[in-house]
């Protein structure tokens, strides 16, 4: 495939993470991006001239931009997300991530408000989330727009080398090797916190399960959790009528 073709194909891919996104709830109108490294810059979510949030997203609207998170294609009308940074400091830092997805899911939102956390209270009924939560997800506590440098690195100095990370009363950030990962760890964030929160909603706070349980989860690798996962997504698109080309065709 021609270095065009890659870009189209991973543009193509982000505009869908965005949709799946945006249609899962995670994020809600117009809040929330996903971007990949590309080249020796990025491709990102911009914010464009006809924006009409996250799950109308168009490959148009994923641009290109330098290491440090300018534009590179100046079009009048458009712009990075103002927390550009987020992504380019993630980054910057951390040779093994390819895709960082920030997003605003209410269930962990409210979870953080409620000074509850991500812990592996559940196992085969979301198997990607007990692990995430068992290997521990760290929370930044400011609840600021982290639209500077700085403040991009306090969040990497939160978040280590884990996968994702939530943000006090603002949402989360996941990272992956693809897209598909990156958007998989963020379901399964959002999966757990609502189920914790429903169980804390009936007076009960649930117990973690124990680590002989927990060690008897399997790693069920990529081709599960991504794969699979990204297929039924996309499917699930399709069958509501939020297709990414059915969608195009209708704005152009």
């Amino acid at each position: 495939m021609t270095s065009t073709g890659l870009r189209q194909d991973l543009q193509h891919r982000i505009a869908t993470g965005c949709r799946i996104a945006g249609f899962r709830g995670l994020c809600e109108d117009i809040l929330g991006h996903i971007s990949s490294r590309h080249g020796d810059g990025l491709l990102i979510r911009c914010r464009g001239p006809e924006e009409q949030g996250l799950l109308f997203t168009v490959p148009d609207d994923i641009r290109a931009t330098d290491r440090a998170g300018n534009l590179l294609d100046v079009d009048d009308g458009w712009a990075v997300p103002n927390e550009v940074h987020i992504h380019t400091e993630i980054l910057s830092a951390r040779p093994d991530v390819e895709v960082v997805l920030h997003a605003h899911p209410p269930a962990v939102v409210a979870l953080s408000l409620a000074g509850l956390e991500l812990t592996p209270v559940v196992g085969a009924y979301d198997i990607r989330a007990a692990r995430m939560a068992r290997e521990g997800i760290p929370t930044y506590p400011r609840s600021v727009l982290v639209n500077t440098p700085e403040l991009g690195r306090e969040l990497v100095d939160v978040m280590g080398d884990k996968g994702s990370c939530v943000l006090r009363g603002h949402g989360i950030v996941t990272t992956g090797t693809s897209v598909e990962e990156a958007l998989g760890r963020a379901l399964s964030m959002d999966a757990l916190a609502q189920m914790i929160l429903r169980a804390a909603s009936a007076g009960r706070t649930p117990q973690p399960m124990t680590d002989e349980d927990l060690e008897q989860l399997p790693d069920l690798g990529s081709a599960f959790h991504d794969r699979l996962i990204w297929r039924f997504h996309s499917a699930s698109l399709a069958a509501a009528g939020f297709a990414l080309m059915r969608i195009a065709a209708e704005r152009e």
